[in-house]
């Protein structure tokens, strides 16, 4: 059973930057494909951006299309949130997860979970 571990969270302005990263450990990483999910108060946790196992398909919601770019490095079982040009309205907790087949953008298809890293971007 793999265990994830969320990292890079903090407070910027808007316009900025951060790079969350998630580590990986208790599994094969290349089995799992990767995930970030993110949930304001009062919100349902949403789907950001997952890539393949293989790291070869990634996929983004919408609203941070073009800004955030999720990539994973298998030798160091850790994948990358790189977000760019952040907004007021990206702040949230974060989440990483993980699943051994990429099924559902939808929270709920996913097995594993980080406890979270919050992210505020201030106006």
């Amino acid at each position: 059973q793999v265990q994830v571990v969320e990292s890079g969270g903090g407070l910027v302005q808007a316009g900025g930057s951060l790079r969350l990263s998630c580590a990986a450990s208790g599994g094969t990483f290349s089995n799992y494909a990767m995930g970030w999910f993110r949930q304001a108060p009062g919100k349902e946790r949403e789907f950001v951006a997952a890539i393949t196992r293989s790291g070869t398909f990634t996929n983004t919601a919408d609203s941070v299309k073009g800004r955030f770019t999720l990539s994973r490095d298998n030798a160091k079982n850790t994948v990358y949130l790189q977000m760019n040009s952040l907004k007021p309205e990206d702040t949230a907790v974060y989440y990483c997860a993980a699943d051994p087949a990429y099924s559902s953008t939808y929270w709920s298809h996913w097995d594993y979970w980080g406890q979270g890293t919050q992210v505020t971007v201030s106006s």
